[in-house]
Protein backbone atom coordinates (compact mmCIF):
# COMPACT_ATOMS: atom_id res chain seq x y z
CA UNK A 1 0.00 0.00 0.00
CA UNK A 2 1.37 3.40 -1.02
CA UNK A 3 0.25 6.51 0.86
CA UNK A 4 1.05 10.17 0.36
CA UNK A 5 1.29 12.26 3.54
CA UNK A 6 1.42 16.00 2.86
CA UNK A 7 1.75 18.41 5.77
CA UNK A 8 4.17 21.25 6.40
CA UNK A 9 4.74 20.33 10.05
CA UNK A 10 7.43 17.66 10.34
CA UNK A 11 6.44 16.78 13.90
CA UNK A 12 2.87 16.08 12.83
CA UNK A 13 4.10 13.94 9.91
CA UNK A 14 6.27 11.94 12.32
CA UNK A 15 3.26 11.09 14.47
CA UNK A 16 0.93 10.30 11.58
CA UNK A 17 3.58 8.19 9.87
CA UNK A 18 3.65 5.80 12.82
CA UNK A 19 -0.14 5.65 12.82
CA UNK A 20 -0.35 4.93 9.11
CA UNK A 21 1.91 1.91 9.54
CA UNK A 22 -0.98 0.26 11.37
CA UNK A 23 -3.12 0.21 8.22
CA UNK A 24 -1.30 -2.76 6.76
CA UNK A 25 1.77 -4.96 7.13
CA UNK A 26 3.34 -3.35 4.08
CA UNK A 27 2.95 0.41 3.88
CA UNK A 28 5.13 2.79 1.89
CA UNK A 29 4.70 6.44 2.85
CA UNK A 30 5.73 9.27 0.55
CA UNK A 31 5.94 12.67 2.23
CA UNK A 32 5.45 16.25 1.07
CA UNK A 33 5.35 19.63 2.80
CA UNK A 34 3.44 21.72 0.24
CA UNK A 35 0.93 21.38 -2.57
CA UNK A 36 3.73 21.56 -5.15
CA UNK A 37 5.74 18.76 -3.56
CA UNK A 38 2.56 16.70 -3.09
CA UNK A 39 1.79 16.96 -6.81
CA UNK A 40 5.40 16.12 -7.59
CA UNK A 41 5.23 13.05 -5.34
CA UNK A 42 2.07 11.67 -6.90
CA UNK A 43 3.60 12.12 -10.34
CA UNK A 44 6.77 10.34 -9.25
CA UNK A 45 4.84 7.51 -7.55
CA UNK A 46 1.76 6.71 -9.69
CA UNK A 47 0.80 3.76 -7.45
CA UNK A 48 -0.29 5.99 -4.57
CA UNK A 49 -3.51 4.51 -3.13
CA UNK A 50 -4.50 7.43 -0.90
CA UNK A 51 -3.38 11.00 -0.30
CA UNK A 52 -3.66 12.84 3.01
CA UNK A 53 -3.48 16.60 2.49
CA UNK A 54 -3.20 19.31 5.10
CA UNK A 55 -5.71 22.03 4.23
CA UNK A 56 -3.41 24.89 5.25
CA UNK A 57 0.05 23.90 4.04
CA UNK A 58 1.88 26.16 1.55
CA UNK A 59 0.19 26.42 -1.83
CA UNK A 60 -3.12 24.87 -0.78
CA UNK A 61 -5.41 27.89 -0.42
CA UNK A 62 -8.01 25.68 1.21
CA UNK A 63 -10.39 23.78 -1.03
CA UNK A 64 -8.79 25.27 -4.15
CA UNK A 65 -5.67 23.29 -3.36
CA UNK A 66 -7.71 20.09 -3.15
CA UNK A 67 -9.20 20.84 -6.54
CA UNK A 68 -5.77 21.57 -8.01
CA UNK A 69 -4.36 18.31 -6.63
CA UNK A 70 -7.31 16.31 -7.97
CA UNK A 71 -6.74 17.76 -11.43
CA UNK A 72 -3.26 16.23 -11.36
CA UNK A 73 -4.27 12.94 -9.72
CA UNK A 74 -7.92 12.23 -10.50
CA UNK A 75 -7.74 8.57 -9.54
CA UNK A 76 -6.18 9.07 -6.11
CA UNK A 77 -8.67 9.38 -3.22
CA UNK A 78 -7.95 12.44 -1.07
CA UNK A 79 -8.51 12.79 2.66
CA UNK A 80 -8.15 16.30 4.04
CA UNK A 81 -6.65 16.68 7.50
CA UNK A 82 -7.18 20.03 9.16
CA UNK A 83 -7.22 21.82 12.49
CA UNK A 84 -10.49 23.47 11.43
CA UNK A 85 -13.80 21.69 11.93
CA UNK A 86 -16.32 24.03 10.34
CA UNK A 87 -19.13 22.58 8.23
CA UNK A 88 -18.42 25.16 5.54
CA UNK A 89 -14.85 23.86 5.19
CA UNK A 90 -16.10 20.29 4.89
CA UNK A 91 -18.64 21.19 2.22
CA UNK A 92 -15.97 23.06 0.27
CA UNK A 93 -13.41 20.24 0.23
CA UNK A 94 -16.00 17.57 -0.61
CA UNK A 95 -17.23 19.75 -3.46
CA UNK A 96 -13.60 20.00 -4.60
CA UNK A 97 -13.39 16.21 -4.82
CA UNK A 98 -12.11 15.05 -1.43
CA UNK A 99 -13.31 11.66 -0.17
CA UNK A 100 -12.90 12.49 3.48
CA UNK A 101 -12.31 15.17 6.08
CA UNK A 102 -10.56 14.34 9.36
CA UNK A 103 -9.99 17.03 12.01
CA UNK A 104 -6.52 16.92 13.55
CA UNK A 105 -8.20 16.69 16.94
CA UNK A 106 -9.51 13.20 16.06
CA UNK A 107 -8.28 10.16 17.95
CA UNK A 108 -5.90 7.70 16.33
CA UNK A 109 -8.66 5.09 16.07
CA UNK A 110 -11.04 7.54 14.38
CA UNK A 111 -8.41 8.48 11.83
CA UNK A 112 -7.60 4.84 11.05
CA UNK A 113 -11.30 4.02 10.66
CA UNK A 114 -11.78 7.02 8.37
CA UNK A 115 -8.87 6.02 6.15
CA UNK A 116 -10.06 2.41 5.94
CA UNK A 117 -13.50 3.64 4.90
CA UNK A 118 -12.07 5.80 2.13
CA UNK A 119 -9.79 2.98 0.94
CA UNK A 120 -12.84 0.80 0.26
CA UNK A 121 -14.62 3.55 -1.64
CA UNK A 122 -16.49 5.38 1.12
CA UNK A 123 -16.61 9.03 2.10
CA UNK A 124 -15.81 10.06 5.66
CA UNK A 125 -17.19 13.04 7.55
CA UNK A 126 -17.02 13.32 11.37
CA UNK A 127 -20.36 12.01 12.68
CA UNK A 128 -20.90 15.01 14.95
CA UNK A 129 -20.62 17.32 11.94
CA UNK A 130 -22.87 15.37 9.55
CA UNK A 131 -25.94 17.29 10.67
CA UNK A 132 -24.24 20.62 10.02
CA UNK A 133 -23.13 19.52 6.58
CA UNK A 134 -26.82 19.02 5.83
CA UNK A 135 -28.05 17.42 2.66
CA UNK A 136 -24.70 17.62 0.92
CA UNK A 137 -24.02 13.99 1.85
CA UNK A 138 -27.06 11.71 1.86
CA UNK A 139 -24.95 8.84 3.19
CA UNK A 140 -21.53 8.49 4.85
CA UNK A 141 -20.66 5.86 2.26
CA UNK A 142 -20.99 6.74 -1.40
CA UNK A 143 -20.38 4.30 -4.28
CA UNK A 144 -17.44 4.75 -6.57
CA UNK A 145 -17.65 4.36 -10.33
CA UNK A 146 -15.39 1.98 -12.29
CA UNK A 147 -13.46 4.96 -13.62
CA UNK A 148 -12.58 5.92 -10.05
CA UNK A 149 -10.45 2.82 -9.43
CA UNK A 150 -6.91 3.70 -8.45
CA UNK A 151 -4.07 2.43 -10.66
CA UNK A 152 -3.24 -0.25 -8.09
CA UNK A 153 -6.88 -1.37 -7.90
CA UNK A 154 -6.90 -1.60 -11.69
CA UNK A 155 -3.80 -3.80 -11.49
CA UNK A 156 -5.53 -6.05 -8.96
CA UNK A 157 -8.62 -6.29 -11.16
CA UNK A 158 -6.49 -7.22 -14.16
CA UNK A 159 -4.96 -10.12 -12.23
CA UNK A 160 -8.40 -11.18 -10.99
CA UNK A 161 -9.50 -11.44 -14.61
CA UNK A 162 -6.48 -13.67 -15.17
CA UNK A 163 -7.76 -15.94 -12.39
CA UNK A 164 -4.89 -15.38 -9.99
CA UNK A 165 -5.46 -15.89 -6.22
CA UNK A 166 -4.76 -13.24 -3.60
CA UNK A 167 -1.39 -14.74 -2.66
CA UNK A 168 -0.13 -14.53 -6.24
CA UNK A 169 -1.58 -11.03 -6.71
CA UNK A 170 0.18 -9.89 -3.55
CA UNK A 171 3.48 -11.33 -4.72
CA UNK A 172 3.29 -9.90 -8.23
CA UNK A 173 2.28 -6.41 -7.08
CA UNK A 174 4.55 -6.50 -4.01
CA UNK A 175 1.64 -5.99 -1.64
CA UNK A 176 0.52 -7.76 1.49
CA UNK A 177 -2.53 -10.01 1.24
CA UNK A 178 -4.29 -7.61 3.59
CA UNK A 179 -3.80 -4.76 1.13
CA UNK A 180 -5.07 -6.94 -1.71
CA UNK A 181 -8.24 -7.62 0.28
CA UNK A 182 -8.76 -3.88 0.83
CA UNK A 183 -8.44 -3.30 -2.91
CA UNK A 184 -10.85 -6.16 -3.62
CA UNK A 185 -13.48 -4.56 -1.40
CA UNK A 186 -13.10 -1.26 -3.27
CA UNK A 187 -13.30 -3.04 -6.63
CA UNK A 188 -16.46 -4.93 -5.66
CA UNK A 189 -18.08 -1.68 -4.53
CA UNK A 190 -17.03 0.19 -7.68
CA UNK A 191 -18.33 -2.54 -10.01
CA UNK A 192 -21.39 -3.24 -7.86
CA UNK A 193 -20.58 -6.94 -7.55
CA UNK A 194 -20.41 -9.40 -4.67
CA UNK A 195 -17.31 -11.45 -5.45
CA UNK A 196 -14.23 -11.80 -7.62
CA UNK A 197 -15.97 -14.02 -10.18
CA UNK A 198 -18.61 -11.36 -10.82
CA UNK A 199 -15.89 -8.70 -10.94
CA UNK A 200 -14.03 -10.66 -13.61
CA UNK A 201 -17.19 -11.09 -15.67
CA UNK A 202 -18.00 -7.37 -15.49
CA UNK A 203 -14.45 -6.42 -16.41
CA UNK A 204 -14.57 -8.76 -19.40
CA UNK A 205 -17.98 -7.45 -20.48
CA UNK A 206 -16.67 -3.90 -20.29
CA UNK A 207 -13.56 -4.96 -22.23
CA UNK A 208 -11.35 -3.24 -19.69
CA UNK A 209 -8.25 -5.25 -20.52
CA UNK A 210 -8.59 -5.98 -24.22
Amino acid sequence: MHLLLADDHALFRDGIRLLLMELDDQVTIHEADSLATAVGAVRAYPDVDLALLDLNMPGMRGAEGVRAFRMQAREVPVVVISAADQASDIRAVLDAGAAGYVPKSSSAQVMLSALRLVLVGGVYVPPDLLRDVGQFMPSPVLPRLPGALTPQQTNVLRLIVQGKPNKVIARELRLSEGTVKIHLTAIFRALNVANRTEAAVVAQDMKLFT
